[in-house]
């Protein structure tokens, strides 16, 4: 086997093109099997097999700088620059990241797990190289789902404007996550369905050359007649115009013919584009038949199946619900229809957009439709959303715009690690003026506050997690949830546990714990994190309890932070202690583990209650013997 000899990209540029067809099937047959044990991305990595394998045969990384957009494509990257015998680790706590990671390998040239970077990076990497008088090469590998994204045609804008020596590769499989849309991807299905046009265009110039030029004024002509045929019949135009020398389409599931056009792309002044055609899921049937069911799949290790249903598919029917009732409500999602948006596509096909890679476009198109009126209703990852921070202060809060932002994956994701842990989006977004945020303690509660949220006149944001619900009933009237009010689950007079979402049944479990040892917890589920309940927080504050707030995002501006500002401007002294993600970014791993590595358990939670109350109790006895005096 071929594979078992490749520890390093040198080991295969000894290779001839049929060893390295041979080599390109061990790898995919590898990736079946690791992946299907693991875990990952699957349908994106067994289509960028020949293509991994042709850039490291041409190229030397990591001398020569390869990047990769999104990075969900760079399995075989990483097969190829000697990790494979760590993929039975893949996206395990402390294993291989399921993302390129500068920190795990010097082939990994840039760090990403987001879409529509990597042009911008490498163009970066090329203006480096030129300023230092260095001579590598610098390639960008893109997905055509990435290049719907605005930042890709920004990058290409200024690659184009600069004439830096730079390879851009598209990888051209049809597919993101859910099927590409827009403009973009019709214009690279015709190019795709236009083979011949770069043979045409060779031999008209070819023919243009033999004209003898009798005076400038047929020069001129032929010079004319070369660009009509060349935006008649080049589909290509696109990139050429933005100061591209493009090549293709080439399919791509051909070692030899991407190694020699790598190769002539190799020699190449200025920026080029070589257009890759790729099946996404390529070698393994069902994920060829379904890439965007099998774009990523999970382990053999599964987890016992829920009899709840998912926040997301619970969100999902709330929204189909509610939009039969308003027919003002559309959907927009920035290429994740997945995101629980299917069965209200299929139901309302004329009031849902999927707009692409982009996130900035489509909170700003949310604005518009909520001028006109209608309730618009942006589906989006909490990680996805940071890229649209501007929009939604600019465009949305300023002008207190009824949109309702429904960010999932708030919270820890697992094994998508650090670049998709939704840790942020409470702590930024509660710096906004004029918006609502909330998140439900259960799959029941996220009705009402989806419900809620249509009848509120500005901005609002409902974050729910990436897991199954806990099992309550779905079938009870809406109700609308009083804006920034708690909710008193348990009564206590030891100890508070201030909760927000799925942290609400991890405090309930530690004040049974409590009881045990004697200790009573008063128990809150928070519900918002603006406006947070100053009466609730003031009478906790009067019966002098300690109070923990336990939140899954980043203690630095979320909830904690929220309860600490109130009690420190209103001037009341009392015991907080915020508990939360750590100020660092959170590897991937397992949710357990991962809340177990945090310290957001019940068990933790119950230690820390412990200390607090004892640390009272013996400031109580103290103040007593104080007083005895």
């Amino acid at each position: 086997m071929f594979l078992e000899r490749v520890n390093d990209p040198a080991d295969i540029k000894m290779l001839t093109v049929p060893e390295l067809e041979t080599l390109s099937k061990e790898i995919r047959d590898f990736l079946v099997q690791s992946i299907t044990s693991t875990g990952g991305h699957f349908g994106a990595n067994l289509g960028v097999v020949e293509l991994s394998v042709a850039l490291h045969y041409v190229f030397n990384s990591p001398v020569d700088r390869i990047v990769w957009d999104v990075g969900h494509q760079a399995y075989v990257h990483k097969i190829l620059t000697g990790r494979k015998e760590q993929f039975p680790t893949l996206r395990q706590f402390h294993g291989l990241a399921g993302f390129p990671k500068r920190s795990e390998s010097p082939h990994d040239a840039f760090g990403v797990g987001h879409a529509s970077t990597s042009i911008s990076a490498a163009l970066g990497m090329a203006i480096a190289r030129d300023l230092r008088g260095e001579s590598h090469h610098v390639v960008a590998v893109i997905g055509d789902g990435a290049m719907t994204g605005g930042m890709a045609f920004e990058a290409l804008n200024h690659a184009g404007h600069l004439k830096k020596r730079l390879l851009v590769i598209l990888n051209d499989n049809e597919m993101s996550i859910s099927p590409n849309v827009g403009a973009v991807s019709h214009y690279l299905t015709r190019l795709r369905a236009d083979p011949y046009y770069g043979k045409l265009k060779t031999e008209f110039e070819s023919l243009l050359k033999r004209i003898p030029a009798f005076g400038s004024r047929l020069a001129n002509t032929a010079e004319r007649l070369k660009d009509t045929l060349k935006y008649a019949m080049v589909p290509g135009i696109l990139f050429e115009e933005l100061g591209f020398s493009y090549f293709g389409p080439v399919p791509g599931h051909d070692v030899g013919q991407v190694i020699q056009l790598l190769s002539q792309a190799k020699e190449m002044e200025g920026p080029v584009l070589l257009h890759v055609v790729t099946q996404k899921g390529k070698g393994y049937a069902s994920a060829e038949a379904a890439p965007d069911k099998l774009h990523s799949i999970g382990g053999a290790v599964v987890k016992p199946k829920s009899s709840a249903p998912s926040y997301t598919s619970v969100f999902g029917k709330t929204l189909v619900d509610l939009a039969k009732k308003d027919e003002r409500i559309v959907a927009v999602t920035a290429a994740m229809l997945n995101s629980g948006l299917n069965e209200f596509v299929t139901e309302f096909p004329d009031r849902c957009f999927d707009v692409g890679i982009a996130e900035q476009h489509a909170a700003t198109l949310c604005a518009g439709l909520a001028t006109t009126g209608m309730r618009p209703i942006f589906s989006v990852y909490s990680t996805f959303l940071q890229r649209a921070y501007d929009q939604v202060i600019h465009d949305i809060c300023i002008q207190k715009l009824p949109v309702v932002f429904a960010i999932d994956r708030a919270g820890l994701v697992g094994p998508d690690g650090e670049t998709h842990q939704g840790a942020f989006d409470a702590a930024f977004l509660r710096a906004v003026p004029n918006l609502t945020i909330m998140m439900p303690k259960d799959e029941g509660e996220l009705r009402h506050m989806l419900y809620t949220a249509f009848t509120l006149s500005g901005p609002v944001a409902v974050r729910f997690p990436r897991e199954d619900g806990v099992g309550v009933p779905l079938d009870v009237p809406y109700e609308t949830i009083p804006i920034g009010k708690a909710e008193t689950l348990r009564e206590g007079k030891d100890v508070a546990l201030l909760a927000l979402g799925p942290m609400v049944a991890i405090a309930e479990n530690a004040a049974l714990m409590l009881q045990d040892r004697g200790i009573s917890a008063h128990v809150v589920n928070m519900r918002f994190v603006k406006p947070i309940d100053e009466d609730a927080l003031r009478e906790l504050a009067l019966r002098n309890m300690p109070m923990i707030t336990i939140e899954e995002g980043t203690v630095k501006g979320g909830l904690g932070s929220a309860v600490l500002e109130y009690f420190a401007l209103q001037k009341l002294s009392c015991t907080v202690y915020p508990l939360g993600l750590p100020d660092r970014f959170i590897e991937h791993g397992s949710r357990p583990e991962l809340l177990h590595q945090v310290g957001l358990t019940s068990e933790h939670i119950a230690q820390i209650a412990i200390s607090l109350v004892e640390q009272q109790q013996g400031q109580k006895w103290a103040n007593r013997k104080t007083a005895g005096r």
